[in-house]
């Protein structure tokens, strides 16, 4: 029966889904612009003020950025289970990209009236942004094999990764000599653009169909899948003790990951560092990107091809990234870094002599390497544990507790600098606490997601007799 599931080709679900990736790497742009730009928007903000004094207010923009996303993503979870995701993506290209144009518009210097406006704006993309990963988590499920999952997320992850360093390089640079605003007016105007392609290129696909247990009868286009979640289905399957592991687990490694992010952007944008933030954004691409690249390419594969007999073994990868990733990044703050005055910090010919920078490329290049495996196996996971009616709703309860997590993460480390008095190896080895429990559920996991699949599976058996049932009667 899988056969005809493996001759759907990975450069055939490539074909369908570029204009996505187009749209989305756009969004990407954006979405790393506004993380990059922590420092560089509080000088806009408060020109007159140094930046560390406003961490905390940049850091709750970057709460209501997660944050709003988190909780719409609960609404767009249901809307992408009953109707056309397709519709959906079109209508959230539309908002985001209208919120980035408008951002074009914010008045410099303007304080607290300035901040209230990125405020509103910001959640607005985050709010529309919610939709985002629950649509292409259920559209997904209904066009990519099942054997070639880590390889569409790997693909993906390369979208999201490389444009979102290239938001990163592109903002940090008009920033610099002063075109922040041509920033936000042309990548709204991008985001709109893409909509506009997928909007043209794409099609709905029929849900359920790269299902084992219902893939040959779904190939009749008489017979669709038109099984809904109830209360009793969603209390047998998506409460199940495998989605109660990535669910919790996301919150706790979303709060460390977030908050290394943030820390290491004010680390070394601030004295005695004085990183320019376009400096930090070829430094990423030279070390980060390339790492990303390896891991999404080439480790992708080999998760596919170790979990391709057994799925259970997914889950030790995950473990695997979660320590390795995590600890790799958290290094940066214990190894020293060279002291810079502002002008060396925009020479970025000096600051590629400097040894330290290729000790900091080389745990960046292994951080972003490993870590990319949590997120080409995590989805896979949870695929498979919940059937096609659920895809959305269940990524969007993930999305709502990682983004909740990634919402803590900025805001608990600017109470923390604050409290500590801007200590930043303090600061880091209490967040790192986060990751603790992370690992143990996800080991624990183990045990129980043979048994969550096998229920999803059987149920899948019972629906496709249905369906069979159906054919035969017409």
């Amino acid at each position: 029966m899988t056969e005809g599931i493996k001759a759907n080709s990975e450069k055939s679900f490539n074909r369908v889904f570029w204009p996505l990736y187009v749209l989305n790497g756009f969004q990407s742009v954006a979405y790393g612009a506004m993380i990059v730009l922590v420092v560089p928007l509080a000088l806009i903000i408060w020109p007159n003020d140094p930046a560390y004094i406003h961490a905390l207010e940049m850091g709750i923009l970057y709460t209501a950025l997660s944050w709003s996303g988190a909780f719409a993503g609960l609404l767009f979870g249901k809307l992408i289970d009953k109707y056309s995701r397709k519709k959906i993506i079109i209508v959230i290209s539309m908002f985001r990209g209208l919120s980035m144009f408008f951002l074009g518009f914010a008045v410099k210097g303007g304080g607290s009236d300035t901040w209230f406006y990125f405020f509103i704006l910001i959640a607005i993309f985050g709010f529309f942004a919610g939709g985002s990963w629950p649509a292409i988590n259920s559209l997904s499920n209904d066009v990519v094999p099942q054997v070639h999952r880590s390889r569409f997320f790997g693909v993906y992850q390369i979208v999201l990764n490389t444009t979102n360093i290239i938001g990163w390089l592109i903002a940090t640079f008009l920033v610099q000599i002063g075109l922040c605003r041509f920033f936000f007016w042309g990548i709204g105007a991008f985001i709109l653009l893409g909509g506009i392609v997928f909007t043209i290129h794409n099609e709905e696909p029929k849900r359920g169909v790269q299902q084992e247990e219902l893939y040959h009868v779904l190939q009749d286009d008489s017979i669709e899948y038109d099984f809904q979640i109830d209360r009793e289905m969603m209390r047998k399957t998506m409460f199940s003790k495998t989605n109660s592991v990535a669910l919790i687990e996301g919150i706790f490694t979303c709060i460390l990951m977030s908050s290394l992010t943030f820390l290491i952007l004010n680390y070394v944008q601030n004295p005695p560092y004085n990183l320019a933030p376009f400096s930090i954004g070829v430094f990423m691409v030279i070390f980060g990107l390339t790492g990303g690249l390896v891991g999404q390419i080439f480790l992708s594969r080999i998760s596919d091809k170790i979990a391709e007999k057994d799925p259970v073994r997914r889950l030790p990868i995950i473990v695997i990234a979660i320590i390795g990733g995590l600890i790799t990044f958290a290094l940066f703050f214990f190894i020293p870094w060279v002291p810079l005055s502002p002008e060396e910090g925009k020479n970025i010919a000096y600051i590629m002599t400097i040894p330290t920078m290729w000790v900091m490329g080389a745990l960046f290049f292994t951080s972003r390497s490993i870590f990319s495996l949590y997120v080409v196996n995590q989805s896979p996971v949870i695929q498979q544990i919940n059937l096609p009616e659920a895809q959305g709703q269940i990524v969007s309860w993930n999305q709502f507790l990682e983004q909740f997590g990634r919402g803590i993460g900025p805001l608990l480390c600017g109470i923390l600098l604050a409290y500590t008095s801007t200590n930043y190896q303090i600061t880091v080895l209490i967040v790192c606490l986060c990751i603790v429990p992370g690992v143990i559920l996800w080991i624990i996991a183990m045990k129980w997601f043979p048994l969550d699949r096998e229920n999803i599976s059987t149920i899948l058996a019972k629906r496709a007799e249905i369906l069979n049932s159906r054919k035969e009667e017409s």
